[in-house]
């Protein structure tokens, strides 16, 4: 199992830094309704990473090995093509940085989370973590790593748990840092809103090189 989690620990780090869920937390747990709208969110974010791990490490993605007992073609494969896609992701990231004191634009759904229910809410975690395609690219990848490393099914299970544990860290730190602050955290809440906004692109940009490098040296690696 050790050997499981010291493979998905890079990604699921990726995928607690993503600045866009981050944001959007900050914005829900200041909302009217913030002391539900975090806490749900959060709880959206973690099942939709537990329930894509749960069927990918069901399916056996990344999973096999070859006679040498190392990833088999298909996982080394799998792995080179997602590091390739990463780093292409990279590349994107950089290039749309802002410039200066220029100002990213933010998916429009955030202008409309204040006026969110708790399901909304819910639903907002789920869809944030499932749907966006650079942390869902990052919950596969995690996913296959958990499944070449050969451990057991309940190992397996544990390695996920962990993962989707980690990857929740970001989007729960506001909520966090909210209820222990209470009132006094609103400044500091919005300031890390700012900077996560402004530096969102740059941010990507280096998680995601980073994890395409490491796949496509697993993958030319087991090749």
């Amino acid at each position: 199992m050790g050997q499981a989690i010291g493979q998905m620990l890079p990604l699921a780090v990726g995928v607690a830094l993503s600045p866009i869920p981050i944001i959007a937390s900050v914005v829900l747990v200041s909302s009217p309704r913030g002391r539900v709208n975090g806490p749900a969110f959060v709880v959206g974010c973690a099942v939709s990473a537990a329930v894509i791990g749960g069927v990918l490490l069901a399916v056996g993605i990344g999973s096999g090995t070859d006679d040498s007992g190392g990833p088999s073609t298909a996982t080394s494969i799998l792995k080179l093509v997602l590091g390739v896609v990463l780093l292409g992701m990279a590349a994107r990231q950089w290039r749309g940085r802002p410039v200066g004191d220029e100002e990213p634009p933010l998916p429009k759904w955030m202008g409309v989370l204040d006026a969110f229910s708790p399901a909304k809410a819910l639903v907002a975690g789920i869809v944030v973590t499932g749907l966006n395609p650079k942390n869902l690219l990052l919950v596969v990848a995690g996913a296959a790593a958990v499944a070449s490393a050969g451990a057991t099914a309940g190992e397996e299970a544990v390695a996920w748990a962990i993962f989707t544990l980690i990857a929740i860290v970001g989007v729960a730190t506001p909520v966090v840092i909210s209820f222990v602050m209470g009132d006094r955290s609103e400044e500091l809440l919005q300031r890390l809103r700012a900077w996560m906004a402004h530096s969102s692109g740059v941010i990507m940009a280096v998680i995601l090189l980073l994890i395409g490098v490491k796949l496509l040296g697993d993958g030319l690696a087991g090749l």
